[in-house]
């Protein structure tokens, strides 16, 4: 066994013991980096639980199962994902992050990638790998150039007015949301946010999305969202497909009035909103 497995695979041994004791549970099946075998000292673990009665979103239920794993120490359910069958837990003897998705077996045919089966009830999990395929959610281009320009100029006007946390954050969230994951897509990868990107994209790509960290400064914001606004045109312009609707006349005004507050005078006034 690899060392880099460890204490992983003790976790996912304990945990499968713990769980074949119970009648109602179905399988367990381990996803994200254990099943690329990236796994390293420095991740967590993905857990999918299937069971023949729910215990999501029940938290807890879910609280009270996970604690039969091993000692957790803190746990909180995923409702900020957006995924109420997720519990994101804290074990001791080591420190281990496991997040751990209570599914039943119809929801395990929804899902967006196929993990790594561990144990399972009469193959029922093997078939449902079988008879279904995994779906990654889409980067959806139209979704976003719908927002884009509208959410650079929001950041433009705190940057106007003098909210450099506040524009700090929403560069933050653009390398999230929209950088992140189509710099994933230019190197044939799932969007997956800015995840691993140090290993995924090449220097110059990297080179240009760390231009768009910016210190909590007037200068700087301004500097790195106007970088921002143009690496995203140029990997929508690199990605994007045919159809999509382009809003030219929202980015030039947007980038007009970047234009402006680097000459010191706005085009307009903040809002007070």
């Amino acid at each position: 066994m690899q060392p880099t497995l460890q204490p992983f695979q003790t976790f996912i041994d304990t945990a499968s013991t713990h769980i074949q004791k119970d009648p109602n549970a179905i399988g367990l099946a381990v996803g994200g980096s254990w099943i690329s075998g990236n796994m390293d000292e420095f991740s967590d673990l993905d857990l999918v639980l299937v069971t023949a009665q729910p215990i999501a979103p029940d938290v807890e239920q879910m609280r009270a199962y996970a604690a039969r794993l091993g000692t957790m120490l803190a746990s909180f359910r995923g409702d900020h994902v957006g995924e109420p069958r997720l519990l994101i837990a804290l074990y001791e003897l080591p420190l281990l992050h496991v997040d751990i998705k209570f599914v039943t077996l119809d929801e395990f045919y929804q899902r967006v990638e196929d993990p790594v089966i561990v144990w399972e009830r009469n193959g029922l999990l093997s078939a449902v790998l079988h008879e279904s395929t995994a779906v990654y959610p889409p980067f959806d281009f139209q979704w976003v150039e719908d927002r884009f320009w509208i959410w650079v100029h929001y950041a433009a006007l705190k940057i106007g007015r003098g909210e450099y946390v506040e524009a700090t954050d929403f560069l933050g969230f653009v390398r999230n949301v929209v950088l992140g994951p189509m710099i994933h897509l230019h190197y044939n990868g799932l969007p997956r946010g800015v995840r691993r990107l140090e290993i995924v994209a090449d220097s110059a790509d990297l080179a240009r999305l760390h231009k768009t960290i910016a210190r909590p400064e007037r200068d700087s914001l301004l500097k790195a969202t106007t970088e921002a606004a143009q690496f995203y045109t140029e990997l929508r312009d690199k990605l994007a497909p045919a159809t999509l609707q382009k809003n030219d006349v929202a980015h030039i005004a947007v980038e007009t009035y970047l234009k402006s507050l680097y000459a010191g005078s706005t085009t307009e006034p903040a809002s007070k909103d």
